[in-house]
Order: C-alpha cells, then structure tokens, then sequence
C-alpha cells in the first residue's frame, strides 16, 4: 500500500526467526502518562481532509482509562531494549530501508531504486534504525530523537519488552487531541499561534526545498515542541507513529458512544497517525489531530517510529 507521505516494502518472509520479547522487569513508568479517558468527537469534517482517509465521520467514541508515552520512543530506549535481548529489526534482515533522498550522498542516491509513486524515497542497503541516512550515518548525537526504521512488528517486539503496547487509533487520538474538541491541532486551530513553530513538519517547497525553518530538516527530539494539554509530546509531525489498529476506513454507526473501538478484525495495512517531518500542507497536511493514514505492517523509514502504551 504506502501512500505519498511513506512507500511500502514488498512483503517478504525471509529471515531467521526471532528472539521471544519477555518483559524487562524495568519500571516504564515515568515514560508514560495515566489518562482518565471518557467520551470524545473523534474524527473530521475538516475541508482539507484528503479522499479516502475514512476520517470522518465525525463520531462519539468512549476510551477506557489508559496510559500512554509521554513521547516517541527514542534512539536511546531502543538501543536499551536491542541491547538487553538481542534483537534484529526488519530492515536488518531485509538488509535495506527506505531514506528521504535529500539525505543521501550523491554516490548513494546514483542509481538508488525509487517508488514510482513517490520518487524522493531511495531504497538504500544497510539502512537501519543504527544508521538513518545508510552506511556512513549513526544516531550518536541523536539519543533523544525519535527511533525510525521500525515496521509494526518490530514495535510490537519492544513493546513486549517494555511490558507494554501500541496504542489502539481511538486512544492515540484521544491522547493527541490533548482535551480540545475538534481542534485541527494538539494546541488549537492555528498552525502558527502568535507565528510560534509547534511542531516538525516541511516548510517550503515540497520535495526540492525545505527551509529548516522550525529549527529542523530531518527528526527533532522528541521533546523540542511544547507538550498538549495531557502532557503528550510531538503528535504532530516529527515521525509517523503505527497504531494497533488494521486500517479500515468505514466506522460503525451507533446512537451512543463507540466504546472502546479498535479497528477492523484482519487486514492488510496498519494505521500510522501524526504525520512527518516530510509533511506539507501542498501535498499531505496529514499532521492535523484527525488525520490518518497506513502502510504495510513490514514497511520502514525514515520517518515512523511509534510511542507506547498500557492499561491502568
């Protein structure tokens, strides 16, 4: 599947099994937030809301009580988690990901293979969580930044570490709406309240020139924008983050509250919501509160990651 804001990877099944995930026995707590939950609008009738994301209707769910990350999870933790167990991500098995092709050397990005739907992403062997640009890059002065190059199993697998899981997409939006109703975004329905940069998301003209002009071309910390109303870090733009959900994009109807909803049964593509660091309002504005998208569950980037969560 894939869209505009990220491509896919062939499905594949090759590979040596992996390591069972048991809990760490670390105490998480401090990374997470405990939220009340209760009913919300969740959806949009936004006028920017793009064909066949299936975020409206606008409809009444309920949330159980939860906790959820405060952020993204970082370079730093899942080094923590690969250290402590061993384990291999997808992209290292597959032996490639995919980078933003403004990233790369000249040398690497000659003759890359690219998506013919979005040709700005370059397949690149050897590009990992460890390495986010390809052979040459590293993430040591990027500890506190968003780990990417992750598919849906690999967080699955360090959720099970952490003795954790992914959010489903109801608790991911209610968390990110941060108690606004309706907002467009975490802190409100300006972009730029009093012209101040609120989150990492492109700026100029898509994909040729980005100005930096929020501080960042690529990943930022998690925590380099003001948190929402909950205390949640960085649910717009920065990096993609997988949900629990399949991808669906028709909702239930009901005269009461959904409770507790969470996506379709099976399906073929997960739910990524929160956009990117490569997002813009020209082409993909998907960095509103509402806004929704997936991708194939073995897919990596440069641009998703993913944040945790846990019942009460």
């Amino acid at each position: 599947m894939g869209s505009c804001c990220m491509p896919s990877r062939p499905t594949d099944s090759s590979g040596s099994p992996q390591p069972r995930m048991h809990s760490s026995g670390r105490d998480l707590s401090d990374t997470l937030i405990a939220l009340d939950g209760g009913v919300f609008r969740m959806g949009s009738a936004d006028r920017d809301v793009n064909p066949g994301d299936g975020e409206g209707p606008v409809r009444q769910v309920e949330v159980a009580p939860f906790r959820i990350g405060r952020a993204q999870v970082t370079n730093r933790e899942f080094e923590a988690f690969v250290a402590d167990t061993g384990y291999v991500t997808e992209a290292e098995r597959f032996g490639w990901s995919f980078v933003f092709a403004k990233f790369l050397t000249s040398a690497l990005r000659r003759g890359a293979q690219r998506p013919e739907s979005a040709p700005w992403w370059c397949r690149v062997d050897g590009a990992t969580w460890r390495a986010p640009e390809g052979p040459g890059s590293d993430v040591t002065d990027r500890p506190d930044h968003p780990v990417v190059h992750v598919d849906h199993a690999d967080a699955l697998a360090y959720c099970a570490w952490a003795g954790l899981r992914l959010p489903t997409e109801a608790e991911w939006e209610y968390a990110a709406r941060g108690g606004l109703d309706q907002a467009r975004y975490p802190w409100g329905d300006e972009l730029l309240p009093d012209g101040e940069y609120r989150c990492n998301i492109w700026h100029g003209r898509f994909p040729t020139h980005n100005t930096g002009e929020d501080g960042y071309v690529g990943t930022c910390p998690v925590t380099a924008f003001p948190p929402n109303g909950f205390g949640l870090y960085g649910t717009s733009g920065n990096v993609w983050e997988w949900c629990a959900d399949w991808w669906g994009t028709e909702h239930p109807s009901s005269d009461r509250p959904l409770r507790n909803p969470s996506g379709p049964a099976t399906g073929r593509a997960r739910v990524m919501r929160g956009g990117s660091y490569l997002c813009h309002d020209s082409y993909c504005n998907r960095y509103r509160v509402a806004a929704r998208t997936s991708n194939d569950p073995d897919s990596s980037s440069g641009n998703l990651g993913f944040r945790c969560a846990a019942d009460v």
